[in-house]
């Protein structure tokens, strides 16, 4: 399977239409054609289906458009890797970040780097454990972020300095805004937002036997969405101090849980990693800030 043709694949899918593909592509309808019908001979399966002025995707080429999206992106970074290899001052690094305040540190290194090679140039995407763990695992990162311990038989990591506090997010006109803290107890009752994530995890935790008295009206993978939910008062947002614009001018308020419930952040990569001139530079700049 051509990676060229998974490019031409792709463009079609997305655009859904052959002549806008190929002036994209820079080709030919009859080349675009013929690398289509190439890719389906060689899978066995037919992957558009044909109207008068559009092509849609049939289930084997939504299939296909997913899988060859990572492909094109492993692709793309390992030839960006093999042209940074003899190159010291430049080249790219990839990242997956969980929500934190202190994803500041990392912003942090990240300007220190950039001041001494001034062509470095990084890639961020965002998600909770499971996403970004998922791109590491297929390649598509050089690290990875995430709030939760990591697995050690898979990863290598370096531990944040601090740790994030967990609290609620609620109007400020709420009854429960009137409290210095919160417990387990003032919850029971309440709508709650929260990730999925840490519903299952960090909030049984500190929850206890109130746990399954708690109830979950819906998961969310980002705070900020979670945070309109409750500024409309929808609900309470479980989630960590800082995430949310809590300031005297804001419709919310941050209040901490009681006991206090606090989560430390982990940079983790792939053992047996074998990083990029750049890339091992950040960590060992990363390493020496944080130690």
């Amino acid at each position: 399977m051509e990676i060229k043709n998974l490019r031409y694949f792709l463009a079609v899918a997305r655009e859904e239409n052959m002549s806008h593909a190929a002036e994209i592509m820079h080709v030919t309808q009859p080349t675009l054609s013929k690398a289509l019908k190439s890719l389906e001979e060689e899978l066995g399966k037919k992957l558009f289906t044909r109207r008068s002025f559009s092509i849609k995707l049939t289930d084997e080429g939504m299939l296909l458009r997913d899988r060859a999206e990572d492909l094109i992106a492993m692709a793309d970074k390992i030839e960006q890797e093999f042209v940074s290899l003899d190159d010291i001052t430049g080249g790219d690094i990839y990242l997956g970040l969980a929500e934190s305040y202190q994803i500041r540190l990392l912003a942090r290194e990240i300007k220190k780097l950039k001041d001494r090679y001034p062509s470095f140039t990084y890639h961020i995407t965002s998600g909770d454990t499971e996403q970004v763990t998922e791109k590491l695992d297929k390649g598509l990162l050089d690290f990875a972020v995430i709030c939760e311990t990591p697995d050690k038989e898979k990863y290598e990591y370096v531990v944040f300095p601090s740790s994030d506090r967990w609290g609620v997010v609620m109007q400020r006109t709420h009854p429960l805004a009137k409290k210095k803290s919160i417990r387990a107890t003032d919850l029971i009752g309440q709508a709650l937002y929260c990730s999925e994530q840490s519903w299952n995890i960090e909030i049984p935790e500190w929850a206890g036997e109130c746990y399954p008295e708690l109830r979950l009206e819906g998961s969310f993978r980002l705070s900020y969405n979670a945070s309109m939910f409750a500024k409309e008062g929808l609900g309470i947002l479980l989630t960590f101090e800082h995430l949310i614009d809590c300031s005297e001018e804001s419709d919310l308020v941050f209040r901490p849980l009681s006991p206090k419930q606090e989560t430390k952040l982990y940079l983790i990569w792939s053992k047996y990693q074998t990083f990029t001139p750049i890339a091992g530079k950040f960590l060992e700049q990363v390493r020496n800030s944080f130690r």
